[in-house]
């Protein structure tokens, strides 16, 4: 491949692209930069919602999108299909993720596979001695194992993507509503999500979006259960705090992440020598290792000492098939018409905002 154009611009997701500043051994941009004399920079995002928004404006090349974002991406004409025969290690990619429908449309591939995961359970284990069982804990009023009830004790994510966890929830809880996919919602489908959603407004300690003030709640406010990334769950373990994870019987939603290409983006060959590098199975190994994510490249469960032999077990790795993975909801759907995802920010955030 020719020479780079000496500059990378990243959208990415908090501990995505990391250089080391945070702890020396995580780095896997320092020896990317001297292979290819491409300065990576990134702008990190703490939402979807927050990406297109960046991509939209331009002056980036790539970005970590999640599926709740990489359609809107794709129709929005804001990145560009890929060529897999110029990324080597393409052929590295888990065969799960290769046409995941996320990131390839028409059979073309709009971006290489980064990290996958669950959106777990999280809970104290000094209020639960046994993992909850079912998401109830977050949505209807009850009396936690301590005897206490959980209003005021439990949070929900501050992303309109929210709403597919509660029609999760309803498909397992009332399935008479006949909810086949939690992003494929008729108009009776989507109402009983919304009610369910507004009833749980009242219990709500916080709408979530940074993982910091989520692990802070969890620490300081006498939040005991959430949604959260496994990310929080591996470093409040790692601060000894009284915190465990589980995806209970309804199953979870999750995130596969797809670094994808902007349709101007300025620097195109250092981007794909990025998207090239992003899929080294050690590259993917140390990513799955901080984040607590899994990796897109199987190999990469062997090539990384900071993952360890069991981190991809640890992480998840066995979990793809209980995981219902963010995807933009269309109006054109399975049962014809669906509720599209504009009205999903729209009511979600008159909920979030006690309407």
């Amino acid at each position: 491949m020719s020479k780079g154009e000496g500059v990378l611009d990243i959208i990415a997701w908090p501990g995505y692209i990391e250089r080391g500043d945070t702890d020396k051994a995580y780095d896997w941009v320092t020896g990317f930069e001297k292979e290819t004399g491409c300065e990576v920079r990134v702008k990190t995002a703490a939402t979807s919602d927050e990406m297109v928004s960046l991509m939209a404006k331009g002056g980036y090349d790539l970005v970590t999108a999640s599926g709740d974002a990489s359609l809107r991406l794709i129709y929005g004409k804001r990145v560009q299909p890929i060529d897999p025969s110029l990324i080597p290690n393409w052929d590295k990619v888990d065969p799960r993720l290769k046409d995941a429908p996320w990131h390839t449309v028409a059979g073309q591939h709009y971006g290489t596979p980064y990290q996958w995961g669950p959106n777990v359970l999280m809970y104290n284990t000094a209020v639960f001695k046994e993992a909850p069982t079912s998401w109830a804990v977050l949505f209807e009023p009850q009396a936690l194992p301590d005897g206490k009830p959980n209003q005021g004790r439990v949070q929900a994510y501050d992303g309109a993507i929210y709403l597919a966890d509660a029609a999760l929830y309803l498909k397992h809880a009332k399935p008479e509503l006949g909810i086949q996919d939690p992003y494929e919602l008729t108009e009776t489908q989507y109402q009983a999500v919304l009610d369910l959603v507004r009833k749980q407004h009242p219990l709500i300690h916080r709408y979530w979006h940074d993982y910091n003030v989520q692990m802070s709640d969890f620490k300081n406010e006498g939040v005991v259960a959430s949604g959260a990334w496994p990310f929080q769950v591996n470093t409040l373990q790692g601060e000894n705090q009284p915190i465990a994870s589980t995806i209970p019987v309804e199953g979870a939603t999750g995130w596969a992440d797809t670094t994808m290409l902007h349709a101007q983006a300025a620097h195109p060959v250092c981007a794909y020598k990025w998207l090239n590098w992003s899929l080294e199975p050690k590259v993917q190994g140390d990513v799955a290792a901080w984040f607590g994510s899994v990796p897109s490249v199987p190999a990469a469960c062997k090539a990384s000492s900071l993952l360890g032999e069991s981190g991809c077990q640890t992480n998840g790795y066995d979990n793809f098939d209980k995981i219902a993975f963010w995807k933009t909801p269309q109006a054109k759907c399975e049962q014809g018409t669906c509720v599209p995802y504009s009205r999903w920010v729209q009511d979600y955030i008159a909920i979030m905002g006690g309407r």
